[in-house]
């Protein structure tokens, strides 16, 4: 999982990145990548009490530059992004690196 902040760069501020996929953001597609991260992360988690335990969850996000969706269980899911601007590029996590990636968000600058 690649996932960090260059905040001396000079378009491409941020990158994110799978087993085997990265891209690299602008700050603002950074911003709004951890944005949206944590805001499926807390809808997930609230949507918990109202599932049977076998239950799956398709949830989405999007802003001007990326779309994300989690699916899963809210205590395991995925995370896909698309990224909407014109690079076009898409990625995602399997829910085994998902908390891992959430954890690192609040610790990045530009977040």
């Amino acid at each position: 999982m690649a996932f960090g902040l260059g905040p001396r760069r000079h378009c491409f501020k941020g990158l994110i990145g799978g087993e085997d996929w990265a891209i690299e953001l602008t700050a603002t597609e950074f911003q709004d990548f951890c944005r949206l991260a944590a805001q499926l992360a807390d809808t997930m988690a609230a949507m918990a009490s109202d599932l049977m335990d076998a239950e799956r969850l398709t949830c989405e996000a999007e802003s001007e530059t990326l779309w994300l969706e989690a699916e899963g269980y809210p205590d395991a899911f995925s995370l896909r992004v698309l990224l909407l601007t014109g690079r076009q590029a898409e990625g995602g996590w399997p829910a085994a690196v998902v908390p891992e990636l959430l954890r690192a968000i609040p610790g990045l600058m530009l977040c």
